[in-house]
């Protein structure tokens, strides 16, 4: 391990055929994915790492050449550097970089519901100022929440918060539990804490406000699958405008993802039914539509 390559921590999920490489969202873990990946070993060979800074990998600097380094490593340790990389959130934002770096091995990208909160302009029927100023405080509220100290039984309390969340969405409980438990660590001092950290997680930030994702998509040449959750997330409590807003970038998402694959033969664009959960609500659905796509 150096600064600039860090050994990830790694589930290889086995299964034959060409190789994918399953990439988690921020603040995720590879246990996301836990449902989905026994749907796509019959024809693949399928590999999912925790990212630095999360689950089970070690710390790092936050910045892009740095992350893409890890997953080469790590392709390039298995022996099979022309994976196809297959993200959610991020992870898919992760999937298209990576594609465009390493054009001459990977044969394209997917990318599962990894949009950030999209451009003022995509909010349909909202004025660009009314919504720059709320994207600004979700982006206070993000930061604010980022490196979560726990109290010593704070991963009970977490644990509850999930078996909740889990009767509500109908998401298995142990889907969620695994993620809780493999991003919580006991630091130096004694306390928990739910990785990434707060430095870094603010790094990660920063990196996702750099990137202008529609003029990635545009960069690609190889087939390029761009999966959007047909239903909207849950309410955030307190928040009354909140609601209306993803409703208005739903259908500017819509809109220009429809106009990018009408320009680009080579982008798919394939709405799964689920939220932003999707991996962990319909795994059947993301499996079918990543499956759809290499075939």
């Amino acid at each position: 391990m150096t600064a600039d390559r860090i050994a990830l921590a790694v589930h290889d999920h086995g299964g034959d055929g060409p190789p994918l490489l399953l990439l988690h969202g921020a603040g995720r873990t590879l246990a996301d994915w836990a449902a989905v990946a026994p749907l796509l070993v019959a024809r693949h060979r399928v590999l999912a790492v925790d990212l630095r800074g999360h689950g089970l990998s070690p710390d790092g600097p936050w910045r892009l050449p740095e992350v893409l380094g890890d997953l080469e490593e790590v392709l390039t340790a298995h022996g099979i550097p022309g994976a196809l990389p297959v993200g959610h959130s991020f992870g898919g934002i992760l999937a298209v970089v990576y594609a465009l770096e390493h054009q001459d091995v990977t044969p394209g990208a997917v990318n599962l519901d990894g949009f950030g909160w999209g451009r003022p302009d995509q909010y349909v029927g909202l004025d660009p100022d009314y919504v720059a100023q709320h994207l600004a405080q979700v982006r206070e509220l993000n930061a604010a929440g980022q490196g979560r100290k726990l109290p010593p039984d704070g991963v009970k309390d977490l644990l509850a918060e999930q078996r909740a969340i889990s009767e509500r969405l109908g998401i298995p409980y142990e889907l969620l539990e695994a993620g809780i438990r493999r991003s919580a660590r006991e630091r130096d001092d004694g306390a928990l804490e739910l990785r990434p950290g707060r430095e870094e997680a603010l790094q990660m930030l920063e990196v996702i406000d750099s990137l202008d994702l529609f003029a990635l998509f545009r960069r690609m040449t190889t087939p390029l699958l761009l999966g959007r959750a047909r239903r909207q997330v849950p309410s955030v409590p307190g928040l009354d405008w909140f609601d209306p807003m993803m409703l208005a970038y739903a259908g500017g998402l819509a809109r220009d993802l429809a106009a990018l694959a009408e320009e680009r033969p080579n982008v798919t664009v394939a709405p799964i039914d689920g939220t932003h959960a999707m991996l962990l609500e319909n795994p059947r659905a993301v499996a079918d539509a990543v499956l759809a796509f290499t075939s």
